[in-house]
C-alpha cells in the first residue's frame, strides 16, 4: 500500500479526494499541525497509531518522515485526455510541464510544488528512465501532489503531439536556445518541457517542441538545478499573463 511521509504532505492527503486508511504518529510528538492532523483524522474516523521513532524510521523511505507517516491508496490516475479537456473548459490559458526524463525525486517534487503553486493545470511526466511518484517525490512535493493532476505517459513524444493537436505551443528549456525566457513569448496555451538532470532534453524531444528558450547564466557555472531551472520559467510564464 503506498506511503505518504511527512506532515505536510500527510495533512494534503487529507485535504484532497483519495482514501486514507491509517496514519502512524510518533510518539510524544506535538505541534500544530499535528493537531491538524488529527482533528481531519478524526473528521473522517482514519485510525490512528502512536508509535515510536525507530518504528517509523525503519518503514519510511523519504529518511524525513517528520513523525508522520499514512497508508493511502495510490494517487488518482490521470490521461492527456484530462490534461485537455480542462484546457477546455477553462476561460484563460493552460499550462501543462512536461518532464522528459526527470531521475531525481527530489527535482521531481520540487517541479510539482511549483507547478501548482504558479496554477499549471498537470505535470506530464514518463514511465520509463525517470523516476515514478514515490515517497520522497510525494515529500518533496510538500503536498502538492494532491491538488494537481499527474500525468505517466510512455512516450514524451506522442505526448507533445497530442498536445500540439490540442492547441498548445510547446516550449522546450535548452542552453542551446537563441531567445532567454525573457524575451520569449510565452503567452497562449502552452507545455514546457524540462530536460533530464545532465543531459537536458533529447534530440527528437527538442525538434519536436514549436521554440526553444535559455536562461541566462553570468560565469561558467553551465546550467542550473532542473527543478531550479524549472522554477525560474514557470514564474515568467506567470509573470507575463499575470502583466496582461
Amino acid at each position: 500500500m503506498p506511503k505518504i511521509e511527512g506532515r505536510n504532505p500527510v495533512y494534503e492527503a487529507l485535504r484532497g479526494h483519495r482514501k486514507i486508511h491509517r496514519i502512524f504518529i510518533q510518539e510524544k510528538i506535538s505541534a500544530a499541525i499535528i493537531d491538524d492532523i488529527l482533528e481531519l483524522a478524526a473528521e473522517k474516523n482514519i485510525p490512528i497509531s502512536r508509535i515510536s521513532s525507530q518504528k517509523l524510521a525503519e518503514n519510511a523511505k523519504s529518511h524525513a518522515h517528520q513523525g508522520v507517516m499514512a497508508e493511502a491508496d495510490p494517487l488518482k490516475e490521470y490521461g492527456l485526455a484530462d490534461v485537455i479537456e480542462i484546457k477546455e473548459k477553462k476561460d484563460e490559458d493552460s499550462l501543462v510541464i512536461i518532464l522528459d526524463e526527470i531521475k531525481d525525486p527530489h527535482n521531481f517534487g520540487a517541479i510539482i510544488r511549483t507547478a501548482y503553486a504558479a496554477g499549471a493545470d498537470a505535470v506530464v511526466y514518463q514511465d520509463r528512465r525517470a523516476v515514478g511518484i514515490t515517497p520522497v517525490v510525494l515529500k518533496a512535493a510538500a503536498g502538492a501532489a494532491e491538488h494537481i493532476p499527474l500525468v505517466k505517459v510512455s512516450n514524451i513524444n506522442y505526448a507533445i503531439k497530442d498536445l500540439k493537436e490540442a492547441h498548445f505551443w510547446i516550449a522546450g528549456a535548452d542552453a542551446a536556445a537563441e531567445k532567454t525566457h525573457f524575451e520569449a513569448d510565452l503567452s497562449g496555451s502552452l507545455g514546457l518541457v524540462i530536460g533530464s538532470e545532465g543531459s537536458g532534453l533529447r534530440r527528437l524531444v527538442r525538434e519536436n517542441c514549436d521554440f526553444l528558450v535559455k536562461i541566462p547564466m553570468n560565469g561558467e557555472l553551465g546550467s542550473l538545478n532542473a527543478s531550479v531551472a524549472a522554477a525560474v520559467i514557470i514564474y515568467e510564464i506567470f509573470r507575463q499573463r499575470t502583466i496582461r
